[in-house]
This record gives C-alpha cells, sequence and structure tokens, in this order.
C-alpha cells in the first residue's frame, strides 16, 4: 500500500483549481485544437496534430494524478498551539552558529515548494523536524553533510 497524501486545506484547494483549469479550459480548448488538426487532413506529416496528441497525453495524466491525490489526500489542520513538530506545523529554526532564523511549513509532498517555504515531511528537514520540541536541537543529513538546527518557534 502506498504512503498516505497530506495536503493543507489551501494545497487541496490549489490542486482542485488546477484540475477544474485543467478540465473545463485546458482540455475543451485542446480537443478543438485536435479537431481543427483532423480536419486538414493528411496527420502523418501535421506538426499540429502530433503535438496536441503529445499534450493531450500530459493533460490526462496529469488529470488523472491530481484526480488520485484529492481523492486519498488526509486534510491537515493546523490549529495551532502543538508543542512538537507535525505535519502541518509552522516551524522556525536557526542553524548552530548562525542567527539566520528560517521559517518552514511542514507539508505533504504533493504541495511541497521550498522556494515558498512548504518543505515536504520526508525532505531531510521535514522528516528530522518531525516529533521534535521548540528549544530542542536537531540533527540534520543533507547532501552537504551534517547540520544542526535548533527549533526557535512552532505555530
Amino acid at each position: 500500500m502506498s504512503e498516505p497524501v497530506y495536503l493543507t486545506p489551501e494545497g487541496r484547494d490549489e490542486l482542485q483549481r488546477e484540475l477544474d483549469d485543467l478540465l473545463h479550459v485546458r482540455r475543451p480548448a485542446l480537443a478543438k485544437k485536435l479537431k481543427e488538426a483532423v480536419a486538414e487532413g493528411d496527420l502523418k506529416e501535421n506538426a499540429d496534430y502530433h503535438d496536441a496528441k503529445e499534450q493531450q497525453a500530459f493533460i490526462e495524466g496529469r488529470i488523472q494524478h491530481l484526480e488520485n491525490i484529492l481523492r486519498s489526500a488526509t486534510i491537515i489542520q493546523n490549529n495551532g498551539g502543538s508543542d512538537e513538530v507535525r505535519v502541518g506545523s509552522e516551524v522556525t529554526i536557526v542553524e548552530d552558529g548562525t542567527s539566520d532564523e528560517e521559517t518552514y511549513m511542514i507539508v505533504g509532498a504533493a504541495e511541497a515548494n521550498p522556494r515558498e517555504g512548504k518543505i515536504s515531511q520526508r525532505s531531510p528537514i521535514g522528516a528530522a523536524l518531525l516529533g521534535h520540541k521548540k528549544g530542542e536541537k536537531v540533527r540534520v543529513q543533507t547532501p552537504a553533510g551534517e547540520v544542526v538546527f535548533k527549533i526557535k518557534k512552532i505555530k
């Protein structure tokens, strides 16, 4: 059996918006493009037709992927006030020897986006932080070597 998929309510809404766009905007537009390409005749050398078929395969695959995630996802709520890091927590950490604070939200892999401060509970930092409390030091094995973080705040 596969691992559970975790989504925040915002992550679920974002994936639902993408699915709606694929189903109600992009798929119908692509169907029209395919119909027009077929009407042009000889499909063997019709670049528009082949491009549209590739896009169709991608869109159908993405639709199926999003539907599977949304159907099986466990929605996580961050009700605040937890004294230990869990999926849905917003955690502020500082690397040992520095004063630069970094804040991350621990989310499921389906909505992880490090540029937005959302890291997966399966990422090295996310996995290492789970279950720890404010004030604790956590060792994280990264590609650059071991790093020690202190948990400053959990929301």
